[in-house]
């Protein structure tokens, strides 16, 4: 069973290191949240890291229309929502949306998204769509943990219905989410450093923190050097092949703000 031995307390990450740091990529259910609101220390994390102008990108399998609504009030600098596959580009004049898709893509896909989800809910007894599904636009989310309950034996049936069906799949704190094409959270991260500031992640990844709570956040803690686990990831440790570098002490919002505290303390000196 893996368990958390190679993860060390974010209290001792080096300051060197993270005086260097550029920015933050997080996700964002069981991360910043709780129950699905922002968690009170968490939006001061945020604000405390804009005001130093430490950008914060946000990289989610929530839909393109719930990311809107938090857009408007959380101080990020985008939000890749989808898993990579749509984002929320902050401009001066207020909020892009671009695709990693194009639109005869998105049209093609739309048909075979909606049959796979009937599929889902005609073969696996008790699966439920999400209840963010009306503002989804490139995949399909089934509810195993926020309004509804599935056990581990129906989320691995998901799965498998979902992979037959030629789907790219990802289980989070609170879905299981499932869709077509390469792109997958690692891919929008890059894309967003890209579009955003012109950098390249993948030779810089060094120089940026990456923050999770999931089992989907495995891929980015396996990339990141500086790769935070918010302490309610213990609840997945039967689960992980993937253990963040460093685990924080609080849970969700509390442990992102000692990310944001650390972080900031490292870069005054």
């Amino acid at each position: 069973m893996p368990d958390s031995s190679n993860s060390i307390s974010w209290s001792a990450a080096p300051a060197e290191a993270l005086a260097d740091v550029l920015g933050v990529f997080t996700d964002i259910d069981d991360t910043l949240t709780e129950g699905g609101a922002i968690d009170p220390p968490a939006l001061a994390a945020l604000q405390a890291l804009h005001a130093a102008g430490v950008p914060v990108i946000a990289i989610t399998g929530r839909p393109l229309g719930w990311s809107r609504e938090l857009a408007a009030t959380w101080p990020l600098r985008a939000v890749a929502a989808e898993n990579g596959a749509v984002a929320l580009l902050r401009e001066a004049d207020g909020w892009r949306t671009v695709y990693a898709q194009d639109e005869a893509t998105r049209a093609a896909n739309t048909p075979r998204l909606q049959a796979a989800a009937a599929r889902v809910l005609r073969e696996v007894p008790g699966a439920t769509l999400a209840q963010d599904s009306a503002g989804r636009v490139t995949d399909i989310a089934i509810d195993h943990s926020e309004f509804a309950h599935l056990p581990p034996a129906a989320i691995d049936e998901v799965v498998r219905v979902m992979r037959a069906e030629g789907m790219h799949c990802s289980v989070s704190s609170i879905h299981i989410n499932g869709w077509f094409g390469e792109h997958d959270k690692w891919s929008g991260a890059c894309w967003m450093l890209r579009t955003l500031f012109g950098r390249d992640l993948a030779a810089e990844v060094g120089r940026w923190i990456y923050v999770g709570d999931s089992t989907n956040d495995q891929a980015m803690f396996g990339r990141f050097a500086l790769s935070v686990g918010v302490a309610n990831l213990m609840r997945f440790a039967a689960e992980l092949h993937t253990w963040p570098a460093y685990l924080t002490q609080g849970e969700r919002g509390a442990g992102f703000a000692e990310v944001a505290e650390r972080l900031l303390q490292a870069r005054r000196g």
